[in-house]
């Protein structure tokens, strides 16, 4: 399972998510389920995915509409699942932006197989264009976050110095402020999954980052523990 591609799979049926999540599950995938475009949203908010698998006949905002708002924001690949099979449908979803489409009813090996395939040229297609990401600067509490240097600046212009893995942990919490997120939603945002899942080291790198952030750590006020929920980076977040 360690570095598995992480599906999300977003269909109203429950029936349907759980028959695919089984599928897939057995292939060796990481699955993760959303019935509307509500919990989708909530699941890329705090989820690394690497592919959704969308049906198209959604209630309220439909799959295109979804497919259309999805590829404005991101480059993740969409395969659009419906159980209409008309030509109009094909093409409609592929030009809102899906990279492939599915009909229902499908097998499960014509979907594992689709999916690699999507999976294989979206990584040729990002390893031929990669660049690196524009440099973001946050804002919060008494702190700026420069990611192009990598640096991070108190109010009176000291610098204190990061880890990787501390680095890595406070982008994945000034991106997603006032959510709670699990020690396994961490892992899988700061650190791409290469953990084992029982790991405890996010907890570490929370106990460091506290002592380099918190006026007092012993009685935190940015990255709070929320019992039996994981942590929540509490302050108000502005970025340029």
């Amino acid at each position: 399972m360690q570095g598995a591609p992480h599906i999300l799979i977003v269909d109203d049926h429950r029936e349907i998510r759980d028959l695919v999540s089984r599928v897939l599950v057995k292939d060796g995938f990481r699955v993760s389920t959303a019935a509307d475009g509500k919990a989708m949203r909530k699941t890329l908010a705090d989820s690394r995915i690497d592919l959704v698998l969308l049906d198209l006949m959604l209630p309220g905002e439909d799959g295109l509409s979804l497919c259309r708002t999805l590829r404005a924001a991101s480059n993740i690949p969409v395969i659009m699942l419906t159980a209409k099979g008309d030509e109009i449908d094909r093409v409609i979803g592929l030009e809102m932006g899906a990279d492939d489409y599915l009909p229902k009813p499908f097998g499960s090996r014509e979907l594992i197989a689709r999916i690699k395939a999507v999976l294989r040229r979206t990584h040729e297609t990002m390893t031929a264009t990669r660049a690196e990401p524009r440099a973001k600067r946050y804002q919060f509490d008494r702190w700026g976050l420069d990611t192009g240097a990598r640096e991070l600046i108190r109010d009176d212009g000291a610098t204190m110095p990061l880890s990787t893995g501390e680095y890595d942990l406070l982008i994945a919490l000034v991106e997603r402020p006032q959510r709670v997120l699990s020690r396994d939603q961490l892992l899988d945002l700061a650190r791409g999954r290469t953990a084992n899942a029982l790991d405890r080291s996010i907890d570490t790198q929370v106990s460091r980052l506290r002592k380099k952030l918190e006026r007092d750590p012993a009685d935190p006020k940015i990255i709070k523990t929320v019992w039996g929920g994981g942590y929540m980076f509490t302050p108000a977040v502005t970025h340029e």
